[in-house]
């Protein structure tokens, strides 16, 4: 940043400091005064998911937050934390959309059956998955032949050399697959073009989340027209519509309210889908207020 900050007016976070502890977190706020340069900070994450010990995040959190000249959040909910903790008001503006603008507003093709997704990515450490499948497994055999679970993981699972390596989890996994419970798909990351084309094959996608704040995956699947089950843990249900289920660290997973929000979504099937002309607008409205907030701050 001192080499760069002629190169820039106004200095915007929103990712990238998990690796960086408080000493140098409080250098950036040091360098950003002493040039000058405003800090605006987005709160996207109050608990960070890819950290199970969350005093890292807390940590950071207590420097960038009381240190930004602006602070912008997703959700009102963030925004009311937000206020609390630190006595600080938080501009709350949505998520913009992530798929790509072409792809907006495309009709869900008709098909048989009611297809329901759990991702577990690489095992991110706020997803308790197993509870959450296991759960599913047993709501949806009830129901008739047309239900499918998909679980869908990545292949470093299996792979000793791997960070997310979790032999246990997939040889559960195989069990259920093995029972014709649920269908099991083990592969790399996904692209850009095959996770879209994942999610729109899905009726319902379920997040196994007990701890976080916001989702982009949720996002995803709002402009692709698919139903999101979402943990009562963070503020996902005030991101974008979505039927929510009791899951957090504090009481663990409460396997009822799942059951009934996957026969909800059974019975009801919601459509919740972001059109073009949404999106577009409420992109520009989001673009219209960044440039108010660095008009000012520059000005």
């Amino acid at each position: 940043m001192e080499k760069h900050h002629e190169q820039f007016d106004v200095f915007h976070l929103h990712f990238g400091f998990d690796a960086q502890g408080p000493e140098k977190l409080h250098d950036l706020v040091d360098a950003l005064r002493r040039h000058g340069k405003p800090l605006v900070y987005t709160v996207h994450d109050l608990r960070n998911p890819h950290q199970v010990d969350p005093s890292p995040q807390r940590q950071a959190l207590d420097i960038l937050i009381p240190a930004a000249d602006r602070l912008i959040t997703l959700t009102p909910g963030a925004a009311a934390e937000i206020s609390r903790r630190w006595n600080r008001t938080a501009i709350v503006l949505p998520h913009p959309h992530v798929i790509e603008p072409a792809r907006l507003g495309r009709t869900r093709q008709p098909r048989s059956g009611f297809r329901v997704g759990v991702h577990a990515k690489s095992l991110r450490p706020n997803m308790a998955l197993l509870p959450v499948v296991r759960t599913l497994c047993a709501a949806l055999a009830e129901q008739a032949e047309d239900t499918e679970l998909v679980v869908n993981i990545h292949n470093e699972v299996g792979d000793p050399a791997a960070h997310a390596y979790a032999p246990d989890v997939l040889t559960e996994l195989k069990s259920l697959r093995e029972q014709g419970l649920l269908t099991l798909q083990v592969h790399d990351y996904f692209d850009d073009d095959q996770l879209w084309n994942y999610l729109a094959d899905l009726d319902v996608s379920v997040l196994p989340y007990f701890f976080g704040t916001h989702s982009g995956w949720l996002e995803a699947c709002h402009d692709l027209g698919t139903t999101v089950i979402a943990p009562n843990c963070g503020y996902y249900a005030q991101q974008r519509p979505c039927i929510s289920y009791a899951h957090n660290q504090t009481d663990g997973l409460d396997e009822e309210s799942l059951q009934k929000a996957i026969l909800a979504a059974y019975r009801e099937r919601p459509l919740w889908q972001a059109t073009p002309h949404g999106r577009a607008t409420e992109r520009e409205q989001i673009a219209a207020a960044h440039h108010s907030l660095y008009a000012e701050l520059v000005g």
